[in-house]
């Protein structure tokens, strides 16, 4: 039997019947690539929107979020890879798009909340839940957002830009070369970015500051310029690495933090530095 391809990401995995994907959430079964993670959630909470980071979109409020499992990176350094780089085993629950709107409108209701955040793991690699379950969500009167590393291609994430209100998008670094060491595309992170803006969905990034992988000044001033360059009121979130996962170099200096947040006032309107404690 031929192999399936998926298109989902630049990954374009050819798979052989039963064979998973890079990102262990999808595979070919009998000729179809087929979604494993589909309502399948791991982590369920009320979250501040602050947290995702979104610090321009309905401050104060809360939001409910919640994840699966899976990545199309493997970030060495990851912050969350319980969770990102674990599989079905981490799953607590089994979520329908319905019982998701209900559960969304009860938390409106109980707790203020706005909407429903698709975060934790990568969520776009859930894409045919969120084709089912964001315009639902909509139709309610419930936001929706995506905090995701932007790994996707053009054609499905034009589908689902209509429903999507804001998103919080990972730009890991500004170097090709380091983004394919850790599994991603810088040009699709961009891409991703870019067409968020363009199709009206409010749009923060962040950038985590890691020691030996995107402290590189020269680097992040070329990162700066080009975020400037689609747009300066672009909110620009200064994360601080701490030890996790497979990578030991020690917490981002805070001066490294401080430097990287002036270099970027002088081209962005909104700066913000995030996990410095």
């Amino acid at each position: 039997m031929s192999k399936a391809e998926c298109r989902l990401c630049s990954h374009h995995c050819q798979l052989s019947e039963g064979q998973t994907g890079f990102c262990r959430t999808r595979r070919n079964q009998a000729g179809m690539i087929q979604s494993l993670n589909y309502g399948q959630v791991t982590s369920l909470a009320l979250d501040p929107i602050e947290k995702k980071p979104l610090y321009h979109f309905h401050p104060g409020s809360a939001i409910l979020s919640m994840g699966s499992f899976g990545c199309n990176m493997a970030c060495c350094f990851c912050q969350n890879y319980t969770i990102s780089q674990g599989g079905a085993e981490e799953v607590r629950w089994q979520i329908s798009p319905e019982q998701l709107v209900e559960l969304a409108q009860e938390t409106k209701v109980k707790h203020g909340s706005i909407g429903v955040a698709f975060t934790y793991n990568e969520p776009l690699l859930s894409y045919e839940y969120l084709l089912d379950t964001a315009p639902r969500l909509r139709q309610a009167g419930q936001k929706v957002v995506l905090v995701t590393n932007g790994q996707i291609e053009a054609e499905p994430l034009q589908a689902l830009l209509p429903y999507v209100d804001a998103m919080n998008i990972d730009l890991k670094t500004f170097s090709a070369l380091t983004y394919e060491k850790l599994g991603g595309d810088l040009a699709l992170a961009q891409s991703t970015i870019k067409m968020a803006v363009e199709n009206g969905v409010h749009v923060e990034v962040t950038t985590l500051v890691v020691p030996g992988i995107s402290d590189d000044t020269g680097e992040f001033r070329a990162e700066v310029d080009w975020l400037a360059a689609v747009s300066e009121q672009l909110p620009l979130h200064l994360s601080r690495y701490f030890p996790r996962y497979r990578y030991d170099a020690p917490a981002t200096p805070l001066e490294k933090l401080y430097e990287f947040r002036d270099i970027a006032q002088k081209k962005l309107t909104y700066v913000h530095l995030g996990n410095v404690r």
